[in-house]
């Protein structure tokens, strides 16, 4: 038996909410995601979309695989999101002529003119978050590091 009462939790409870590496990252995801919405609509770019160009913007073109890779989605979530991003204007899709079962992705001419435009987005985010860079750039590290560790798990 317990000396505490049945509603309330054990501090050791690993079942608790706040004990979960999960939640906080789930959280901090949807907060982030609530706080890119208004700085991201006037590009017409959802989430998502933003981080397929933060890829291309960086390496143009990347074959669907190397995307899927490297955004950590699988091909079924992507294949509608790069269609969508198709019919929007801000990406081309084409076989590779060098090897036909690979599906080459490419900026448009409209999807690399908004990299000017995207490139206040993140500026805006952290005035919006009001955090110093080396603070940003420590959570950007150890989140990486924790991406890298699923990754293997995975």
């Amino acid at each position: 038996m317990t000396d505490r009462p049945d509603d309330t939790p054990a501090v050791d409870d690993l079942l608790r909410l706040d004990r979960q590496v999960c939640f906080p990252l789930y959280a901090a995801t949807n907060l982030l995601q609530r706080l890119y919405r208004p700085l991201l609509a006037p590009l017409g770019l959802t989430y998502s979309q933003y981080l397929v160009m933060l890829v291309l913007w960086g390496r143009d073109p990347v074959s669907v695989g190397d995307l899927c890779a490297c955004l950590h989605l699988d091909n079924g979530t992507m294949s509608p999101l790069l269609k969508r991003m198709e019919q929007a204007g801000f990406i081309a899709r084409q076989r590779d002529p060098d090897d036909e079962r690979l599906v080459l992705i490419t900026l448009t001419p409209h999807g690399r003119a908004l990299r000017e435009q995207a490139e206040e987005v993140p500026k805006e985010l952290a005035r919006r978050i009001e955090a110093a860079p080396d603070e940003i750039a420590h959570v950007r590290s150890v989140v990486q590091s924790l991406v890298g560790k699923l990754d293997e798990a995975v």
